[in-house]
């Protein structure tokens, strides 16, 4: 028998820790999930409140300061925290799509350099990276060694060398002001990128399966022929329409039934870009609402395991905004989570997301609620 659409959302919400927070460790909640989009800094600081019972964010202050949890480019050409041990096979998987996006992109190629320029530099790089560097410090390691300016060298190899953002203060540990600097973990050598790629898909249908070929493309970037060769010999099972699915032995699979808390996602989580077939959490007609053209992915509300809204604060709580209806209980539910949000907020950023208030101009009418105040 299929796979419904309502099982595999389950699915998703019981492996992402959506379903009910759970008491866990910070390094090991992020080895649960995979991995946390990153490119906002107080975006994995909310997505680890929503998911765990008891969240200290200094906890994940500590983890990333120790780097059990590391903050680095990864899937998607995107910022991901992701659990320390995980970070050599995915950086490794990644490496070619990394390189290719910037080696060859006319920006880097327009200045004049070459994939040569690039591989000849990085190891100088990577010693002089040895203790955190902030980016004119690169740059200026550059401007003597080449004899001039090249901010494009630096833009490439920030993107595909094993560098992890450092820890800079602030109220979500990273500031404006980037650091950086050469991982402490051991390399993968370029043969064993292929078992590098099963370990990524693996970690992948872990935290987000049953999935499949184009969703963990989708996650990934990475080709669909690579994916192809990296899931053979995974379980299959049928999913909606007949769609071929992959999966873990022992990966959770809840019943339809299995109720699923009304809960505030960060900007950009995981759960709304992980999937080819997004409609697994959010409804079609609500996609361009969300996940804007320019790649901005809003603060979204879940309601019965679903996208309902979005949420933002503002001065006396949490404005959130349903373009679907939504009953009492789930207000009340919101309403709940929204005074919980809103305790937290107070302790590092009251106001966070401000600069992204300009995408409610642009959103249609829907019910308006101030919650939590």
């Amino acid at each position: 028998m299929a796979l419904t659409m309502r099982q595999l959302n389950r699915a998703t919400l019981a492996r992402q820790l959506l379903l009910s927070r759970e008491p866990l460790p910070v390094p090991e909640a992020v080895r649960r999930v995979a991995a946390l989009q990153a490119q906002e800094a107080a975006s994995p600081y909310l997505a680890l409140w929503t998911r765990l019972a008891g969240f200290d964010p200094a906890d994940l202050d500590a983890a990333f300061a120790s780097r059990e949890v590391v903050k680095a480019t990864l899937m998607r050409i995107t910022l991901h925290a992701v659990h320390a041990g995980d970070y050599p096979a995915l950086h490794n998987a990644m490496v070619p799509s990394l390189r290719g996006s910037r080696l060859y992109d006319r920006r880097y190629t327009g200045a004049g350099l070459t994939v040569a320029d690039a591989d000849a530099f990085l190891p100088h790089l990577l010693d002089f990276a040895a203790t955190p560097r902030v980016k004119a410090e690169m740059e200026e390691l550059i401007r003597e060694r080449l004899g001039n300016d090249q901010p494009r060298l630096w833009w490439a190899l920030r993107t595909f060398a094993p560098i992890h953002h450092i820890p800079t203060g602030g109220p979500w540990s990273f500031g404006p002001r980037g650091s950086y600097a050469a991982t402490r973990l051991p390399s993968l050598p370029d043969e064993s990128r292929q078992e590098s790629v099963r370990w990524l898909v693996r970690r992948y249908l872990e935290a987000f399966g049953p999935a499949s070929v184009l969703d963990i493309a989708q996650f990934s970037l990475l080709g669909r022929a690579v994916v192809r060769e990296a899931v053979a010999g995974l379980d299959t099972l049928e999913g909606p329409g007949g769609a071929v699915l992959y999966d873990v032995p022992g990966g959770l699979l809840p019943g339809e039934e299995a109720q699923a808390p009304a809960r505030f996602l960060p900007m950009w989580d995981s759960v709304l870009l992980a999937y080819f077939d997004r409609s697994r959490v959010i409804p079609p007609d609500l996609r361009r609402l969300v996940i804007r053209q320019n790649g901005d992915v809003l603060p979204a509300l879940l309601v019965d395991g679903y996208v309902a809204g979005v949420w933002r604060p503002v001065e006396g709580g949490i404005e959130a905004t349903a373009f679907r209806p939504i009953d009492d209980r789930g207000w009340a539910e919101l309403e709940a989570e929204a005074k919980a949000l809103v305790a937290f907020l107070a302790g590092r950023d009251p106001a966070v997301y401000r600069r992204y208030a300009h995408w409610w101009g642009k959103l249609p009418e829907g019910e308006v609620r101030l919650l939590g105040g």
